[in-house]
């Protein structure tokens, strides 16, 4: 190479400057992007909340609560799968998801029952203190009788001398009586146990216009009323599984089937046996 040649030649330096912050400049848009997402679900969901009816959000919540009402009734609940093809897979054995599984039939059925059991507890309480926090229901306390019984749990609202439920030889409910059925009516929607309502009458025989109207008759009648207002009050009616009348045939007060307590409505929400059994009959 000569001297010209050499002379000609150009030498290029290249100098990169690196920049602590330099791919850093564009997270603060991703950051607010993140921020106006979130700001936007949380409204909608306001919104969601204000525009849905009541029976709507006890649906939402009844579905969050599934843990507990699968495990009662048993069912398969979405994250129990475990492909999103074909509903998941076949393995009872696994432990995952909401449930835990088990080969022994004996101890999954007592887990079931325990649940069940505490679920019905647990309604019987919420009942008992609404009745405590209500200041019109304080003077009606006397008149509902609740416990758990082989069948499930039984809530009874007996007649009062000076205060009965119905018009006399009649199903017209009285104003107060309409009132306490609305009140159980919304708590029941929070078990999915199907209900059973039966009527009672005390052993006066009926008096009136219509011909072989009896005691009977009358009984369901006053239970069909019942569960008419109970689903008035808020409860689905896809709940009832039986409305029936058994006049004076089971007395409260075995001793004196005359007394006022034996006219009465009974509602029981049925243990699950319970109502496979009356479902099967």
């Amino acid at each position: 190479m000569s001297k010209v040649d050499k002379q000609k030649r150009r030498i290029i330096v290249k100098i990169i400057r690196k920049s602590a912050h330099g791919g850093r400049k564009g997270i603060w848009k991703m950051a607010y992007a993140d921020f106006v997402t979130a700001m936007m679900a949380f409204f909608l969901l306001l919104w969601l909340i204000t525009v849905s009816s009541r029976n709507e959000l006890m649906g939402v919540g009844e579905y969050f609560r599934k843990p507990v009402r699968l495990a009662v009734l048993g069912g398969k609940a979405n994250d129990d799968d475990t492909s999103i093809v074909g509903q998941g897979g076949t393995d009872l054995t696994r432990t995952s998801g909401q449930v835990a599984r088990t080969t022994d039939p004996a101890t999954a059925e007592k887990a079931m029952h325990r649940l069940e059991s505490e679920s019905l507890q647990q309604l019987k309480m919420r009942i008992e203190k609404a009745m405590r926090a209500d200041p019109a229901m304080l003077g009606f306390r006397h008149q509902m009788l609740i416990d758990i019984t082989a069948n499930g749990l039984r809530i009874q609202i007996v007649d009062d001398k000076n205060r009965p439920m119905f018009d006399r030889g009649s199903a017209i409910l009285q104003p107060y009586a309409i009132e306490i059925l609305h009140a159980i009516g919304k708590m029941l929607n929070t078990v999915a146990n199907r209900i059973s309502l039966s009527g009672h009458t005390d052993a006066t025989p009926y008096q009136g216009g219509a011909r072989n109207y009896n005691n009977w008759d009358l009984s369901l009648d006053r239970a069909n009323a019942s569960r008419r207002a109970l689903i008035e009050g808020g409860m689905d009616a896809a709940k009832v599984l039986r409305v029936i009348g058994l006049a004076s045939a089971i007395p409260l007060d075995r001793k004196d089937a005359f007394d006022p307590i034996n006219r009465r409505i009974s509602i029981i929400v049925m243990k699950q046996e319970a109502a496979k059994s009356a479902a099967s009959n």
